[in-house]
């Protein structure tokens, strides 16, 4: 793979690029500057892109032109096509894409090494590329399969309950150790059994870390996988020698690496449980009596106009259940109507709301709620005691007092919303059959202040904003 002989000017290129990458990731820290970010990083990939394109003889134009329409294409369709609702799982398909690049990658550098100018003169690997493409094709592996299982789960085509395999921490670190042992081998024999050793192990590998991961530690799986992809880019960056993928793959995969920590930190789960896969995933059913033998209030959307048009603050905690009746827009309107009255009205967000991280900022941010009237969880949990009214809307597991009280719950230790302090709380969801996506009973169900409104989030949204003009 040889540069052009005006080549003098590609690393200034990469250069803006990557610095277009890092203002990117700076705007996209916060919704204000969000879509800045989106712009810089469209912006800097075309910048690589095109150098990339124009010094590397890699195939003919209508080749070149023929993939981006393809791969373009179907962007644009699905792009235009995916609900809110389903991003979660299309943010995983896309790692997933990334993983199964990296692999197909390592593995044509190895079957043509000349091509991709990796080889000594007697056509031989060089060592350093071996460990550079044994490492890329290994995480791009893990990455792929990984988020396969991820996508499944948040799909709703593979059960949210962890699946725990016996003897799995024992087999997971034995196939991992095995895996390097095998890239430290490739660096002495290049047969190809090795290689091949390599990928079906981290094919497998990826499977068994992300299997026994909950529905409630979701979240936090999709940004792992999301630091895997960007390490797996940056390691095929070094065999394709692209300063361009090296860069980015860093960026994408330190950010998403420290993101990792944030969620960890904000769950109380530890950063090395998730790399070894399995965090939170001892399975256990929430003490107390079953919730069909205990006593719970109805309430109607009436009952909630009423209550928060004589309340002086009112919360609103949002959750994936609000994304998947698309009501964004209607409580942003209610949450207007409410403010029209004289009532304090905050957004209050937990750190693993939905399905992804920032799902429900992307949300609001799309209904065009202020974004000073949304608060992360340790800005505005000390408030409940005060406030008159905390209205959730689809979220279950954030608001959950198990996670504190209950050391046999999967979510135990997860830091959640003192929604139990507020005076009174509407709690809406379809109906009372159904459980959180971790599959823990919620005891602020049944909690003398609380008033269930069951319905379709949006529906029920809807009939409080009809009543509150009336």
């Amino acid at each position: 793979m040889e540069l052009s002989a005006s080549s003098a000017w590609v690393p200034l290129a990469y250069l803006v690029a990557g610095v277009l990458f890092i203002m990117a990731l700076r705007g996209l820290s916060s919704p204000a500057s969000s879509r800045a970010g989106n712009r810089y990083g469209m912006i800097g990939m075309t910048i690589a892109m095109v150098t990339t394109l124009i010094t590397h003889g890699i195939a003919s134009l209508p080749e070149i032109a023929g993939a981006i329409a393809i791969g373009g294409g179907i962007g644009f369709v699905t792009a235009r096509r995916i609900k809110m609702t389903d991003m979660p799982q299309l943010v995983a398909a896309f790692h997933s894409l990334v993983g199964l690049a990296a692999v197909l990658v390592g593995l044509a550098a190895y079957l043509n090494p000349v091509a991709f100018g990796i080889a000594g003169a007697d056509g031989v690997i060089e060592t350093q590329s071996r460990v550079e493409m044994g490492l890329g094709i290994a995480i791009g592996a893990i990455t792929f399969s990984g988020s396969i299982i991820a996508f499944l789960k948040l799909a709703g085509k593979m059960s949210g309950s962890p699946i725990l395999l016996p003897g799995r921490h024992a087999l997971n670190l034995g196939t991992l150790a095995l895996i390097i042992g095998l890239v430290g081998c490739f660096t002495q024999d290049q047969d190809l059994w090795v290689i091949a050793a390599i990928t079906a192990l981290s094919f497998a590998i990826g499977f068994l870390l992300i299997i026994p991961i909950g529905g409630a530690d979701m979240p936090v799986v999709v940004s792992m996988l999301n630091s895997y992809s960007g390490w797996a880019a940056a390691a095929m960056g070094f065999t394709l020698h692209n300063t361009a993928m090296i860069i980015t793959g860093a960026l994408v995969g330190s950010s998403g690496a420290i993101l990792s920590y944030i969620m960890c930190k904000a769950m109380n789960r530890g950063f090395l449980s998730v790399i070894a896969g399995g965090f939170g995933a001892e399975a256990a059913a929430s003490g107390g009596p079953a919730k069909e033998q205990r006593p719970w209030k109805r309430g109607s959307a009436e009952d909630a106009a009423y209550i928060m048009k004589e309340a002086e603050t009112v919360i609103i905690i949002p959750g994936y259940g609000m994304a998947v009746s698309q009501a964004q827009h209607v409580l942003r309107e209610m949450g207007d109507q409410l403010k029209a009255l004289g009532v304090s009205v905050k957004y209050a967000i937990h750190p693993v709301a939905g399905r992804m991280p920032g799902h429900m900022n992307v949300l609001l941010a799309e209904a065009n709620v202020p974004y000073d009237e949304v608060f992360e969880l340790e800005d505005i949990n000390g408030e409940f005691a005060q406030a008159d009214v905390a209205f959730i809307i689809g979220a279950n597991d954030v608001v959950n007092p198990a996670a504190k009280t209950d050391k046999s719950s999967p979510i135990y230790g997860m830091p959640v919303f003192d929604v139990d302090k507020a005076k009174t709380i509407f709690f809406v969801k379809r109906s009372m059959g159904g459980v959180g996506y971790a599959g823990v009973d919620n005891d602020v169900f049944y909690m003398d202040q609380t008033m269930m409104l069951l319905a379709d989030a949006k529906k029920m949204v809807e009939d409080i904003v009809k009543a509150l003009a009336h």
